[in-house]
């Protein structure tokens, strides 16, 4: 016995297979946010004040350097997933959805790769 529909299985359209791990991979940065946010927040009112040399000498202790790139990753990432989100429950043309999409995908990539440019370029002494 099966719940599709007869359309459905005509036409071979069923679950994406996709939905799970989208949700499990939200909720895994959700909670790799937390002691992320954290250490940024303490890090930025450890460094209030600071000059650009002394941010410069922070960033380049690896520990600090790959924590922050660590948080890069995982805030863009997860702002990525939830953005794919909102779109593909909010945008209705399959031509709007698929380019908003791309845009998603696109701009998340060039934020973090921006970012962590920057700090690649802070850590080792540019």
């Amino acid at each position: 016995m099966s719940l599709r529909t007869p359309l459905g299985k005509v036409l071979g359209m069923g679950s994406a297979k996709s939905g799970t791990s989208h949700f499990w991979l939200q909720r895994l940065t959700a909670i790799a946010n937390v002691p992320l946010i954290v250490f940024l927040v303490i890090f930025i009112i450890a460094m209030n004040g600071a000059s650009q040399a002394e941010l410069a000498a922070a960033i380049a202790n690896p520990v600090i350097a790959i924590l922050l790139m660590a948080t890069v990753v995982s805030v863009v990432w997860h702002m990525k997933l939830g953005m794919q989100v909102i779109i593909e429950d909010y945008v209705h043309g399959e031509g709007t959805k698929l380019l908003a999409l791309l845009g998603n995908s696109f701009f998340s990539i060039l934020v973090g790769l921006a970012a962590i440019f920057a700090i690649l370029r802070l850590s080792f002494g540019a």
